[in-house]
């Protein structure tokens, strides 16, 4: 697979409800390399693709006047919500999607179900052989509050790999790239199953404990304003992921949520390529392919 990877940030979200098989299936359609389904369980140990457990902001939830009483707190979330850990498989299938984001458009809200990860693993099988790709689609997950989950008995070890199991992964493997900002989860992934590749997300500049990461993951995915200075040179970030043997996948690229600095999303993407990124996470992934064709065009040319 050709570098810089494309991932699909949640899908399509930038046209489509994010984290449903309708945006995924764009995402493929647009030239995305990964599609990047979030990960959070039901009631009953069922793995969904949400970003987050609360649902209000990307369900329908607060429709469904059967569910009123489910609304509650959690802590670590302000105010009242209801969160997928209270609901069963067959419950969220009753729920549809609706883009998060104000500035997006609505019109595909109410139209879609909340997909399980194994309907996405499906889905990337189905796409992975489609005569119109000329690579094999990838999938990669997001383990979403992993220390939360297992203190409610909830644990992505056993989780996941039981759905790639399911999924003949380990036969017949897909391109695959296992994520999460909690180290302990990815360290507990390494040393039960060392074959699978594993992505330590970074947010701040205080995390940035790159020779730790190297002992257990095959990259990062830090915040893209972590890897240049104000000047637009490089932090070091990438040369330092690079000698350690580390890929380097930083996050979100949104081309209606453009920084200032640049022009075009073009500009952005050509910025960070050239600074050496391995992939992308996007909400535009056609942005991103084009930006990607442009820069091969012109490495062709030269």
């Amino acid at each position: 697979m050709q570098k810089p990877i494309i991932i699909a940030h949640r899908g399509a979200s930038g046209y489509l409800p994010e984290h449903t098989i309708e945006a995924y299936q764009l995402a493929i359609d647009l030239g995305a390399d990964f599609i990047e389904p979030d990960m959070v369980f039901t009631k009953d140990g069922h793995l969904i693709a949400r970003h987050d457990h609360y649902l209000s902001t990307t369900t329908d939830v607060a429709n469904h006047r059967q569910f009123a009483d489910r609304k509650t707190t959690k802590d670590g979330h302000d105010g009242e919500d209801w969160f997928s850990e209270d609901f069963t498989l067959a419950e969220i299938k009753t729920l549809r999607a609706k883009q998060a984001m104000p500035q997006r458009s609505k019109q595909a809200d109410g139209k879609f179900e909340i997909p399980t990860i194994a309907e996405v693993f499906a889905l990337t099988r189905a796409n992975g052989i489609s005569a119109k790709r000329d690579v094999a689609l990838g999938v990669y997950p997001e383990t979403k509050l992993p220390g939360y989950f297992k203190s409610i008995g909830l644990d992505y070890q056993t989780a996941l790999i039981a759905e790639l199991k399911k999924a003949n992964w380990w036969q017949d493997p897909f391109p695959l790239f296992v994520q999460s900002f909690e180290s302990p989860i990815l360290i507990e992934f390494k040393k039960s199953n060392p074959e699978l590749p594993l992505i330590m997300l970074i947010e701040k500049k205080e995390d940035l404990a790159l020779e730790q990461y190297a002992k257990f993951a095959a990259g990062i995915g830090p915040f893209k304003a972590l890897l240049a200075d104000g000047q637009g040179k490089s932090t070091g970030v990438i040369e330092q992921a690079h000698e350690l043997g580390m890929q380097v996948h930083p996050w979100t690229f949104r081309s209606d949520q453009l920084p200032d600095v640049f022009a075009s999303p073009q500009a952005e993407y050509d910025f960070f390529f050239d600074l050496g990124v391995d992939g992308v996470f996007t909400d535009f992934c056609n942005d991103a392919k084009a930006a990607k064709l442009a820069r091969i065009a012109r490495t062709i040319k030269e």
